[in-house]
């Protein structure tokens, strides 16, 4: 594991494996960087591939407030460890962030790959998704943060009754303090 730090000074865990072209890879709001170590494995004979764990998750710092253009400054401090400029690929979540850093970084990002962005334009899910926000920031307010994990897990598709057997597990606690960083998840998705 290896750090960078942001443009705040937050540090920012990374691994590299592979060589050539660089490739960065952009987690979803519940995953860190081991989440797709399979993935980065089948890619390192083609590319330099990079993982990293988004800010407060895993091995990296945080720093409040949040902000989305933190997390694409992050994405810039990544970019530098390359030489400049990297392809991306997001997931969920991290696909959002990776077309908005993509947008905003310019000719320092040479393509871009999206799986499952949390875009939809129904009107049923965006009231779903605006009833969710306000929910998410209640429990995050009262330092509920197993009550906002449970909650985007609802809105992500877990069945009640899945999270009703997690919320008994011992991996639990873990989960639950990834809480605060959902607020970052979804603040302009």
């Amino acid at each position: 594991m290896r750090t960078v730090a942001s443009a705040d000074g937050t540090l920012i865990a990374y691994e590299q494996q592979g060589s050539g072209a660089a490739l960065i890879v952009v987690d979803g709001a519940m995953s860190t960087r081991g989440g797709k170590a399979a993935l980065r494995a089948l890619l390192a004979p083609h590319l330099t591939v990079f993982g990293y764990d988004r800010r407060g998750r895993g091995d990296s710092g945080d720093t409040l407030p949040y902000a989305v253009d933190r997390e694409i400054e992050d994405i810039r401090a990544l970019t530098g460890v390359v030489g400049g400029t990297a392809a991306l690929y997001g997931h969920s979540s991290g696909a959002a962030l990776a077309l908005d850093a993509a947008l905003q970084l310019g000719d320092s990002v040479t393509r871009i790959a999206m799986y499952e962005p949390p875009y939809n334009d129904d009107p049923a899910a965006r009231q779903a998704w605006r009833r969710y926000l306000g929910q998410l920031s209640e429990a995050l307010a009262a330092g509920r943060h197993g009550d906002a994990v449970a909650l985007f897990m609802t809105i992500a598709g877990t069945p009640a009754e899945q999270i009703d057997d997690m919320r008994e597990q011992d991996s639990w606690p873990a989960m639950a303090a990834l809480g605060p960083t959902l607020a970052c998840s979804c603040q302009r998705w």
